[in-house]
């Protein structure tokens, strides 16, 4: 059973990155470099939907779109993983 369902408000854990993939090193994110700041700590998101790698099945991959601004509109969502999610802002 999944930590968190489509439809869930959930905020970044930690800054969240676009990570380069490791065989290339491109950007895994189209038109974002690699290493630019996706999300922020604490930034307010929307699961859209919730899968799995096929590499590890057992592992959930949670589909969010982040707030992007102060209008509440929500940016293209991308994968993040559980630890990197939660109900609740992190503490300052």
């Amino acid at each position: 059973m999944s930590r968190f369902n489509a439809g869930d408000l959930v905020y970044a854990t930690r800054d969240l990155l676009n990570d380069p993939v490791e065989e290339t090193g491109e950007s895994a994110i189209p038109g974002a470099l690699p290493g630019t700041l996706l999300a922020a700590a604490g930034t307010r998101g929307m699961v859209v939907n919730v899968g799995h790698p096929e590499a590890a099945p057992d592992e959930d991959i949670y589909l969010v779109s982040f707030e992007t601004g102060p209008d509440g509109g929500l940016a293209e969502p991308f994968g993040c993983l559980a630890e990197e999610l939660a109900y609740r802002p992190p503490e300052s």
